[in-house]
């Protein structure tokens, strides 16, 4: 009847090693499945780029956590919708945003777009005027005053029978349907009425004369001065003038003609269509018209219908004040004319755009406006060769670690050292393919400190192992036979590690919740080893320890097992004392 009872107070060792080594081999099978057979590096260890944004507003309280989390979901999806997979945005602090962009892809690209506002507005244009030319160009075939990347607007549906423009047309700012007409004058010196441009015998050769020759359109009173001083050809004063807190004012704006290599100022009426009322937008390429690259707009029912009644109120108005533009935070993408009221809710962006023009504008107008305005207020790249010898000097200090608890656990606890270092082993096998799996499931990336985390975790772990292999040599010690002495020591242990293990865990939690940034790698490895230490000690060290008590190395205190009575100074009265009552019960029994 010794036996059954023995085994039962040994629970079932067996069961357990096979439990966590069919775990083990499952994650490492699971690991070289997918492909990911390594963790996934930060920006720090791999190389790439930090952006810092930091928060501005004419409004202070403007700036709270509400906004500052809508701007991190809106920056997250921008980024990746540029092609760069795996960036990581945060928020830091009260008012700024960190963004981790690693190495490769449209890495310069995102980081010029990262902060970008993506404020979208419609308004019909008053006037315009070529600046930072010193003579007036020749008269073209047809009117150029449409940007590289201009925008079309086209009612839903207009695809199907676009308008055929002249074989002299631009293809900047074209129209894709008949509401969308190119400009009938087909000259772009020929001034519409009201035009400020006379016909003079001699050609001025001063920009501002030239530009104030070349006006077309009425300026307003109150942005007279402003458009006067205005040249869109020095790039200090190709700004955003636009009022944020009264959009309905008129303002003036820039923009870039790549046909013609010229700058033109707009002066502009009131926000007729905001951006926001903007539900989709995505590049698409015209096959029907061949006009290339463009980016589809859609519109809820309130642009919609702004949509509608803007167009056709400019559809009565002479040029140039038959456009409206498109501008893109105070810049001018676009400024088409209309002949008719567009309805059905959507319209294209057409004209000289890439691929990657018609992706990135799309791709910014898709995921909406920031709420608020940012800054850069740091940029830092990290070289990949910088980002590996760090991984390197990371590599080499938990190695170093490595080895010292390996000889010291050989040198003092000789046999029962061959324990840990199976530990150890057996616990950086289930790390590692866990921080690989989850750096291709959850994005989680290994970084600096997340690489000192695990570094750390060694010792916790060596730590679980020193508990327990005390406890039963203080059981040797007091003269008890090796299997009870495991038993015996087990739950004063095992209390002992899981209070420590609960403090490190609890630490590392609040450690991520606090932190931002970095640090929370070290946290989450930390935490993450520490459950992975809970894990070992209970199905790996305490059923091998079982098993091995029951072998004649460890149980007859062989010098080198590390338990041998002798070096350990067990009492041999003690251990006397407990053989004798053993044969007294049986000659009382007999």
């Amino acid at each position: 009847m010794a036996t059954p009872k023995s085994r039962s107070r040994d629970g079932y060792p067996g069961r357990a090693l096979a439990l966590i080594l069919v775990v083990t081999v499952g994650l490492v099978a699971l690991m070289f499945g997918t492909g990911y057979t390594k963790p996934r590096l930060g920006i720090d260890l791999a190389g790439g780029t930090s952006v810092t944004l930091t928060a501005k507003s004419d409004d202070p309280s403007a700036i709270n956590k509400a906004n500052l989390d809508t701007a991190v979901g809106i920056i997250q999806k921008r980024v990746n919708g540029m092609g760069v997979s795996e960036a990581e945005v945060q928020t830091q602090g009260n008012s700024n945003i960190i963004v981790n962009i690693p190495d490769g892809g449209n890495t310069q690209e995102s980081i010029d777009k990262v902060g970008d506002t993506a404020k979208l507005y419609f308004r019909p244009v008053l006037a315009t005027a070529p600046t930072g030319i010193s003579a007036q160009p020749q008269p073209s075939s047809a009117p150029s005053t449409a940007p590289s990347g201009s925008a079309s607007p086209a009612a839903s549906g207009s695809a199907s029978a676009p308008a055929s423009p002249s074989s002299s047309a631009t293809k900047a700012g074209r129209a894709l349907s008949g509401a969308l007409q190119a400009d009938p004058s087909g000259s772009a010196s020929a001034p519409a009425t009201g035009s400020a441009a006379p016909s003079a015998p001699t050609t001025p050769t001063n920009p501002a004369d030239v530009s104030a020759a070349l006006t077309q359109g009425t300026v307003p009173a109150e942005l007279q001065q402003q458009f006067t001083a205005l040249d869109c050809s020095v790039k200090e004063q190709r700004q955003n003038y636009q009022k944020a807190s009264d959009p309905s004012a008129p303002a003036v704006a820039c923009s870039y003609d790549a046909e013609q290599s010229i700058w033109y100022k707009f002066a502009l009426g009131g926000v007729a269509v905001n951006g926001q009322d903007v539900t989709k937008a995505q590049a698409v390429y015209d096959t029907q018209s061949a006009k290339g690259w463009m980016v589809d707009l859609s519109f809820n029912d309130a642009g919609s219908n702004a949509f509608a009644s803007t167009t056709g109120k400019l559809a009565t108005q002479p040029a140039p004040a038959n456009q409206f533009a498109i501008v893109l935070d105070g810049q001018v993408v676009s400024h088409p004319y209309v002949s008719e009221s567009i309805t059905g809710g959507s319209a294209v962006i057409s004209g000289t755009f890439t691929q990657a023009d018609a992706k990135s504008l799309g791709n910014v107008l898709s995921y909406g406006a920031l709420p608020l305005d940012f800054v850069k207020s740091d940029v830092t790249t990290v070289s990949p060769q910088l980002g590996s010898e760090q991984l390197e000097a990371g590599l080499i200090a938990g190695l170093i670690g490595m080895v010292l608890v390996v000889i010291y656990s050989l040198v003092y606890y000789r046999g029962l050292g061959l324990i840990s270092i199976a530990g150890l082993a057996v616990s950086a096998i289930l790390t590692w393919s866990i921080m690989s799996l989850l750096g291709a499931g959850v994005g989680f990336a290994l970084n600096l400190p997340a690489v000192c985390g695990a570094i750390v975790a060694i010792g916790i772990t060596a730590d679980s192992f020193i508990v327990y292999f005390e406890r039963i040599r203080d059981e040797v010690r007091e003269g008890a036979q090796l299997r009870p002495a495991v038993q015996r020591a087990w739950p004063r242990a095992r209390r002992t590690i899981l209070v420590s293990d609960f403090v490190s865990f609890l630490c590392a939690a609040v450690l991520y919740l606090v932190s931002v940034g970095k640090v929370q790698g070290f946290a989450f490895t930390l935490g993450l080893t520490t459950l992975l230490d809970v894990v070992v000690i209970f199905l790996f060290t305490k059923p091998l320890i079982t098993l091995l008590a029951r072998t004649k190395f460890f149980s007859s205190g062989h010098p080198w097992s590390g338990l041998d009575p002798k070096r350990l100074g067990a009492r041999p009265p003690i251990r006397g004392s407990r053989r004798r009552p053993a044969p007294s019960q049986q000659t009382q029994e007999v």
